[in-house]
């Protein structure tokens, strides 16, 4: 696998303690939730550990590989999309590196999800992910289309959004002192931020005269704009005043250059830990605390769809079903008793 350019050796194995304990002694184990799987480097030392057998590709399959990936940049698909395509398919044909790649079928993405994603308890978000890809490569490189009904997919999960009560988000925005941390968390749970586009913002897209956010270019390339409260703006003031940013919002120690998301992270789990909540939380949840306040206070389900950028009003309605305010109004028949 590719994480960060860097060529990486996922490892699966039984969630038992002891076994967490061994794999984060190793250098640079690291978990990934995409795959739900730890990974190390790929190196000799790890290849030998784990006794692992890499299969190479043929050129012509590293051929074909480049030329999706010339495709996807055609058609303006985002960076994250084309390493996420090209890995998928990569994945795929490693899987059938010993069949030339005229005799690829149906029944080889059926037998790559039924013996490596399902066997493997891939994700089903990861699994749709590589029919995705593989369906569009076959289709755009190899002019050749996979049908459709023949193809397993996972039936989607209905997985209600995490959400934090007001209470602890409180705690997590005020427990660093240190202003730039805590005006990056603030300003994702304030304005509902993924957190990508936190760390892609400059100064320019703040307008305070118009008490406004411009997030350019965020997920599916799409500008909008969202409200600034005056106390954000506030708390955005002092820290500019004390780090003076020269292009990005939030820099890390190297000046010009945005701040790293594993630092982000680290940030809310030090937050988390100072405050003594447990919960996994992550950053995305405080995006999914913002727009369920907002529906509890009242806020039309269409400008909540609006702020947070959702194509689909179906993706906004989960927020929904975590909404605790009409639920809170149900008196139980237990009471009656």
């Amino acid at each position: 696998m590719k994480y960060r350019e860097e060529s990486r050796i996922a490892v699966y194995f039984d969630k038992k303690k002891e076994y967490i304990a061994r794999i984060k002694q190793l250098p640079d184990a690291r978990w990934s939730y995409r795959l739900m799987a730890w990974h190390v480097p790929d190196n000799a030392d790890n290849r030998q550990r784990f006794n692992i057998f890499i299969p190479e590709l043929d050129a012509e399959k590293i051929r074909k590989i480049e030329q999706f990936s010339r495709w996807l940049q055609s058609r303006r698909y985002s960076d994250n999309t084309v390493k996420s395509y090209t890995d998928a398919l990569k994945s795929f044909l490693l899987f059938h590196h010993e069949k030339r790649m005229e005799d690829l079928s149906n029944d080889d993405l059926i037998a790559y999800n039924n013996d490596y994603i399902l066997k493997n308890e891939f994700s089903a978000s990861y699994q749709n992910q590589v029919v995705n890809a593989v369906k569009l490569f076959f289709r755009t490189v190899e002019n050749k289309r996979m049908d459709e009904v023949l193809i397993h997919r996972p039936k989607r999960e209905k997985k209600l959004p995490n959400v934090l009560s007001k209470e602890e988000v409180k705690l997590i925005l005020n427990a660093h002192s240190n202003i730039k941390h805590k005006a990056m968390l603030s300003l994702i749970y304030s304005c509902g931020l993924r957190c990508s586009e936190l760390l892609a913002l400059k100064p320019v897209h703040i307008d305070s005269k118009r008490n406004i956010l411009i997030i350019k270019q965020a997920k599916g390339k799409k500008d909008r704009i969202v409200p600034l409260s005056d106390k954000i703006l506030a708390l955005l003031r002092e820290y500019y005043k004390a780090y003076k940013p020269k292009a990005y919002l939030f820099e890390g120690q190297n000046a010009g250059q945005a701040y790293d998301d594993r630092s982000l992270q680290q940030v809310l789990k030090q937050a988390l830990q100072k405050v003594g909540i447990t919960k996994p939380v992550t950053l995305h949840w405080l995006r999914h605390s913002y727009a369920t306040h907002l529906l509890e206070n009242g806020t039309d389900l269409r400008y909540i769809q609006e702020l947070l950028g959702h194509n689909s009003s179906k993706t906004t309605e989960i927020y929904t079903h975590v909404s605790t305010k009409s639920i809170q109004n149900i008196k139980s028949p237990f009471d009656d008793l």
